[in-house]
């Protein structure tokens, strides 16, 4: 047993677990591994970095008390930022766009203690920035940014622990590393640390098959919440106009939104691990991956990125949802709609 100082403390150190029910029969001359990210504080893999962007900031100045935190997310970088910043009494403040996938993210971030601010839908991620940028400029020293998306701490996150777990966990049998792309901050940090100790290893990055950026096709709207927010990430090596090895990225993958939701559900029922879609999308790309001749006798790690329970708002969930609320009575004078909280237009008010 270990004691700790304090909750952040917890943060990393997730277990691996070998996958045995799930895996077809074709796959299964590979063994395939599942770094369990949702066993992080906050849920997600983005603990890691939050906290990383958070203490990295303190040493340099950039975060000084009384400041408040600001971050555009579609939500598990929220949260993480959220609980660090409850943590250690920072304000904070957390920006979305107003879409019912949100739910849980916009709960969670309150209850912590953020404040939530949301965007109208159809402006993307650039009116989250665009929101964020006009919050600041009025008192920019009363804020601090981590801005995820480009921080290099993000990467650092993972380079200094995320890719070192893996590797001592497996003893440096690794041959395969598999992750969808968000920020690309976890794909580019595990991956330079894993090919650094051993070159051979290969890294296999996946996007939404109709939003594949990164090898030059055009984005579209997609239900693997947090693969692709419509940009190439800044941590990889473009230029992003084919399918050629880049970087740290020997191959890009890819994976159908209804295909993440089927290979999330048979994690659930036949491994006991309720994982959600971005994580469905990694485990059908590492099936398809230990499947090849060639991958025969290789480990193959792939990440879960958070817990399934965080996402009943999305299609994953549409069945049992449907089936729970038709058979439950509902309570006198309840609003079913997602509340309106603070639209970005009244946020700087």
């Amino acid at each position: 047993m270990s004691n700790y100082s304090t909750y952040l403390e917890t943060i990393g150190a997730t277990p691996l677990v070998v996958l045995n029910n799930v895996l077809p029969e074709a796959a299964r001359h590979a063994t395939v591994v599942c770094k369990l990210e949702m066993q992080n504080p906050g849920g997600s893999i983005k603990d890691r970095i939050a906290i990383k962007m958070i203490e990295d900031a303190e040493k340099d100045g950039r975060l000084t008390p009384g400041m408040t935190v600001v971050e555009p997310t579609s939500g598990n970088t929220g949260i993480g930022l959220a609980m660090v910043c409850a943590a250690k009494g920072y304000p904070c403040i957390i920006c979305m766009p107003q879409v019912p996938a949100m739910l849980e993210r916009v709960m969670i971030c309150r209850q912590f203690g953020a404040q939530v601010h949301l965007t109208a839908p159809g402006l993307g991620f650039k009116g989250l920035l665009t929101h964020i940028a006009e919050l600041t400029s009025k008192e920019p020293d009363k804020y601090f940014v981590p801005n995820q998306f480009g921080n290099a701490s993000n990467p650092d996150a993972h380079y200094d622990s995320t890719g070192p777990e893996i590797w001592e966990q497996t003893k440096g049998d690794v041959d395969v590393f598999i992750h969808g792309i968000g920020t690309g901050g976890c794909i580019s940090g595990v991956g330079k640390y894993l090919k650094e100790k051993k070159p051979s290893v290969q890294v296999m990055a996946i996007e939404p098959s109709n939003a594949r950026v990164h090898v030059g096709e055009p984005m579209n709207p997609h239900t693997i919440v947090g693969l692709a927010p419509g940009m190439p990430s800044e941590f990889l090596e473009g230029p992003f106009d084919n399918e050629k090895a880049r970087g740290v990225v020997d191959e890009w993958m890819h994976c159908d939104q209804d295909e993440a939701v089927v290979w999330a559900k048979k994690a659930c029922t036949q491994e006991g691990m309720m994982i959600g879609p971005s994580a469905g999308a990694a485990l059908k790309v590492a099936v398809e991956v230990a499947s090849r001749p060639e991958s025969k006798g290789k480990t193959i790690v792939l990440v879960i990125a958070s817990h399934g329970i965080r996402y009943t708002a999305h299609p994953l969930w549409k069945e049992v949802k449907a089936e729970a609320i038709g058979a439950l009575p509902v309570p006198p004078n309840t609003d079913k709609t997602l509340p309106p909280l603070q639209w970005a237009s009244d946020a700087a008010e």
